[in-house]
């Protein structure tokens, strides 16, 4: 069966060592019949091995193998020789799933044929991608398998290439849907697209076969927080349970299982991220530990420079947040962050009793500072004048809707000539209201609990008995709310019309904004402020890249970055149907949506 640990990797050098402990001869004659027969042999026991795998026939599996102490397996400990050891330890805990993909086969000599494979398989809802090598021998009783191992794929590894062929694709730029296309996936990128039969691609690609479904580029959330759990214990600000959630370990938690919100993300068909402020240790997700196909691309701010640091969000050897305090301190946090690799500037400009005049030159001192770094400025201003000031001083990215009054020409005119995106960032409210006003669960969030962890999805549940909202909280996030969702729905479509561009965020990790599940409510949301579905997709893909500087993120043309969904129905019908994709496709590597269990 598959290697479910790390195995030795063997390469044809040293499959070729051991054709002379088989007693063969290595000389070929390459082009010969003899040649053609024993590859088609050799392929034949090939794919019936793989089917007794995807079977768990366990007969069928054994009867592949060559049944001597000559057999070789390769494993963490080296080679393990025999066939009745082998027979011995093989359980009856077969995968749940397993593709194969880029199959090969080579001759070496009479009656010797070398091949491999990249697998996907999926054991106990766990995803893994590897190479693995057979070495086919001729016996008395038939064709045999005589050496078998199987690694994982070290990262960075190049997916094998893939033809995506039949589907609708709608290129994330607007333009009506391509019918019934072939897409060309090599080296983790779309190599090429063309209308299906047009052209006359690679024998040796494998065909996946998307007749009558739709593809769509990888959504793009650009406002998320991975330190925040999507649960009260992530906001002690809000919500005070650090008696039985110690904050700082809550935090740590979060540290230790990014993977959590990696597969929640993509599960979603989220393939790209910003986290929008949080501590150090959010610049490093992008390049973490584990496998780089099980989770988006991830931008981080790193913490935020804020005009008012909340106490309840202290961790001990860490901060989140950097106080606005003068121009000098200003300018070295912007530098500082920078040097440690944040890939945005975020400010975070909420309601003080700090006079204005103490903290507004400020947002122009970080806007000049991120200039000179290279960083684009990205901030949460919610008043109409603190989002002027915003854009004065070059916010590329604003993420939250202006709430408090209508935006007027002059916003418009500053947000186009300096050319602000605006993420509107509707639903993250609501998820605060809602745990505030207690149990039971609205329907659409007891849903989601099926697209998060099971741990948390637990603690939702169990989630009775909260202490009440601090007030000072609770008070700014119910003021007026009906008037002031009205009031952001209303600035989305002026700015919407007027040619901002808009972007996708969803400001997930607050409370009951859950990583990747809560996308799809954010989608509805813009759609019922009055976006017609085209323009959401584009704005939860192509227009999003756009705003975060990746050229080649959000769009289906030659030469981007393959991360794209395959959909069951149009998008363009309903745009909610983008956050349960059929498969996702991360780099190049193809994924079935529930394969993506988030542990």
């Amino acid at each position: 069966m598959l290697a479910r640990r790390p195995a030795q990797a063997w390469t044809v050098p040293c499959l070729l060592l051991l054709v002379g402990a088989l007693g063969l001869s290595a000389q070929a004659a390459p082009g010969s019949e003899r040649e053609t027969a024993d590859l088609a042999a050799a392929r034949a026991l090939f794919v019936r091995n793989l089917e007794a795998i995807r079977a768990g026939d366990r007969e069928a599996y054994l009867a592949c193998y060559l049944e001597s102490e000559r057999f070789l397996r390769g494993g963490p400990e080296g080679l393990q020789a025999g066939y009745d050891a082998f027979a011995a330890s093989l359980d009856e805990h077969w995968p749940e799933r397993l593709a194969d993909r880029d199959l090969q086969l080579r001759w070496l000599a009479p009656g010797l044929v070398v091949g491999c494979y990249r697998y996907h398989v999926v054991f106990d809802g766990v995803p893994s991608y590897g190479v693995s090598e057979r070495l086919f021998l001729e016996t008395p009783a038939g064709w045999r398998i005589a050496l078998s191992t199987a690694h994982p794929a070290p990262a960075g590894t190049t997916p094998p290439a893939l033809l995506l062929r039949g589907a609708s694709l709608h290129d994330g730029l607007g333009g009506p849907p391509l019918p019934r296309a072939d897409v060309l996936l090599r080296g983790g990128r779309i190599e090429a697209i063309a209308e299906e039969g047009q052209v006359d691609w690679p024998a040796e690609v494998t065909v996946v076969d998307l007749d009558g479904l739709h593809l769509v580029p990888g959504l793009i959330d650009t406002h998320v927080h991975y330190a925040q759990t999507g649960w009260a214990d992530g906001r002690p600000d809000a919500f005070d349970l650090r008696a039985r959630f110690p904050y700082p370990e809550v935090v740590a938690e979060s540290a230790r299982q990014p993977e959590r919100a990696h597969v929640a993300f993509l599960r979603a068909g989220i393939t790209t991220v910003l986290d929008a402020g949080g501590y150090p240790w959010t610049r490093t997700l992008d390049a973490g530990p584990g496998d780089p196909w099980l989770r988006p691309h991830v931008l981080a701010a790193g913490p935020l420079l804020a005009t008012w640091v909340p106490p309840a969000l202290a961790v001990p050897d860490q901060a989140c947040f950097v106080l606005l305090q003068d121009e000098a301190q200003v300018r070295a946090t912007v530098a500082s962050h920078a040097a440690a690799g944040s890939d945005v500037i975020k400010l975070w400009l909420v309601r003080t009793d700090r006079p204005p005049e103490s903290w507004h030159p400020l947002v122009g001192v970080a806007g000049e500072a991120a200039r000179a770094a290279g960083l684009p400025l990205v901030v949460h201003a919610t008043d109409l004048e603190t989002a002027r000031l915003a854009v004065a001083a070059g916010a590329r990215l604003l993420v939250h809707s202006v709430d408090d009054a209508a935006v007027d020409e002059a916003f418009i005119s500053d947000c186009l000539a300096i050319g602000t995106a605006y993420c509107p960032t509707l639903t993250v409210v609501q998820g605060y209201l809602t745990l505030a006003a207690g149990p039971p669960l609205p329907p659409d969030l007891q849903a989601q609990l099926a697209d998060i962890s099971p741990e948390l999805a637990e603690r939702v549940r169990a989630g009775t008995g909260l202490p009440s909202p601090e007030p000072r909280l609770l008070a700014e996030r119910t003021r007026g709310q009906t008037d002031r969702r009205a009031t952001m729905d209303a600035n989305l479509r002026a700015l919407h019309a007027a040619g901002v561009r808009v972007v996708l965020g969803t400001d997930a990790g607050n409370p009951l904004t859950f990583h990747g599940a809560s996308v799809a409510a954010e989608l509805q949301a813009m759609q019922d402020a009055g976006l017609p579905p085209a323009a959401v997709l584009r704005a939860a893909t192509a227009d999003a890249a756009a705003a975060l500087g990746l050229p080649d993120r959000g769009r289906l043309v030659p030469g981007a970055v393959a991360d794209l969904l395959v959909l069951e129905e149009d998008p363009l019908q309903d745009m909610r149907r983008a956050a349960r994709p059929l498969f996702v496709v991360r780099g190049g590597v193809m994924h079935r949506r529930e394969d993506l269990r988030v542990p």
